[in-house]
């Protein structure tokens, strides 16, 4: 019997990487993927609860396969994720026809909780937060004709800042074994994969240690970057606290390492820095892309902020603004503040009205979009090496990224043999959110 799966995926990188794994676990079990959620025996909702955007995202689309499972009864339905972590016991009451709800640390148990589900009829929760890092469950072929893939380094954090919910949904620090991860690079590899992302709350702060030996994040970037097949390597997020020496001399020694970082400042004010416990200043985080740029001038920063957090002022976001100004980012990802339930910031008062936060962040987008659309204006007429992904979406041309992270558009009839290789592209024309290029040679 043909048993087919659908997994819906809200959040980050390390969401996509967890889906992917639960994925290999059921090919592994004999079922088949589908797109189509109207055709699935089994339905997973990955959560995302970081903001509050995500998280209605995710209930909304509970409801909706709700009612499908209605006329389905046999269709099983999951929640995993951080959602699922933080609000398991009430999402299950919420939503009866729900089967069970998975942390993010539970994940490795996935094939025994659907099962429970499936064959015992139990409504499972399990949101343990001491369970390690899951391994991979190797299911080979599985990345065949994807050019590039993400690596889990480690997971949860250990820095609680004050508006933030992911020490309390991913857990404490816990970094893989170094020869695990280097194994499952071989093994993507191996299947054609050509451009790696190593994924962490905060990978800067990665720490393997044994009696013998002792692994720190630039040391793991070396081996990786090392291996035979890899064209490209890169790694998020960082945290500016924890940028070491080391790790930005990284971007000067190993050559397959992109010219590209992202580092969330989140604020320029450092009062509201101090507030957010952040661990650093502006001026000590100017001062760390000064020291990346003199190291890799041509480097792309791109980074988070976030506007309205409890007691900002029209001066502290000026000082924000400032900083932005100065460091010329090529791109920002920029939010309102939200409450998060179990967060010190969600205490703090005065809350700052929406009408500013909306405002504050309109001022910022506005000035980005200006700043990131001369940057891309900047490469007209450049050449630049071009790590081919595969078709775009216009019609008769393929995409690919340039090493700073920049996706390019280029016409070509004999795409498909280009795909996961490096071609050289000249820029002809800048959008705000791509380039345009022809190939050369």
């Amino acid at each position: 019997m043909d048993r087919k799966f659908f997994i819906k995926t809200f959040g980050c990188q390390m969401n996509v990487y967890d889906s992917d794994y639960m994925a290999q676990c059921l090919i592994n079990m004999g079922w088949s993927s589908t797109n189509n959620p109207e055709e699935a025996d089994l339905v997973l909702v990955n959560t995302c609860t970081v903001r509050a955007k995500p998280e209605q995202k995710a209930s909304t689309t509970l409801g909706r396969l709700s009612r499908l499972k209605k006329k389905r009864p046999h269709m099983i339905l999951g929640v995993v994720g951080c959602l699922a972590q933080e609000k398991g016991e009430e999402l299950m009451e919420r939503f009866p026809l729900l089967d069970f709800a998975v942390g993010p640390r539970e994940i490795a148990q996935i094939k025994e909780t659907i099962t429970k589900a499936m064959e015992k009829k139990e409504r499972v929760v399990a949101l343990d937060l001491d369970e390690p890092p899951p391994e991979p469950d190797n299911c080979p072929g599985y990345f065949q004709g994807r050019v590039t893939a993400f690596i889990s380094i480690m997971q949860g954090c250990n820095n609680f800042c004050s508006y933030c919910i992911v020490p309390y949904v991913r857990g404490r620090e816990a970094s893989r074994a170094p020869q695990q991860i280097l194994q499952e690079a071989r093994s993507l590899l191996r299947q054609g994969v050509r451009e790696i992302t190593l994924l962490g709350q905060n990978v800067n702060s990665y720490l393997w240690e044994s009696d013998k030996e002792r692994w720190d994040f630039p040391r793991l970037l070396r081996e990786v970057g090392g291996l035979p097949g890899l064209l490209r390597l890169r790694f998020t997020t960082s945290h500016p606290k924890d940028l070491s020496e080391g790790l930005i001399a990284s971007f000067g020694q190993i050559e397959t390492l992109c010219p590209h970082i992202h580092l969330p400042f989140q604020a320029g004010s450092n009062r509201v820095l101090e507030l957010m416990k952040r661990g650093y200043t502006k001026e000590d985080y100017i001062e760390l892309i000064e020291n990346l740029r003199s190291v890799r001038p041509e480097i792309a920063i791109t980074a988070d902020v976030m506007v309205g957090f409890p007691g900002e002022t029209d001066e502290d976001f000026h000082h924000t603004m400032d900083l932005i100004q100065q460091v010329e980012f090529d791109g920002l990802f920029s939010f309102k503040y939200s409450d998060r339930a179990g967060t010190l910031a969600a205490t703090m008062e005065p809350k700052v009205p929406e009408e500013e936060k909306a405002e504050r962040l309109k001022i910022l987008q506005e000035f980005q979009k200006q700043v990131t659309f001369e940057k891309n204006k900047r490469l007209i007429g450049k050449t630049v090496k071009v790590l081919v992904e595969g078709p775009s979406r216009r019609k008769g041309q393929y995409m690919g990224r340039t090493p700073t992270n920049k996706i390019v558009n280029f016409p070509a009839t004999e795409g498909n043999s280009l795909v996961g290789k490096e071609v050289t592209l000249k820029i002809k024309r800048a959008n705000l959110n791509s380039l345009i290029g022809s190939l050369l040679n």
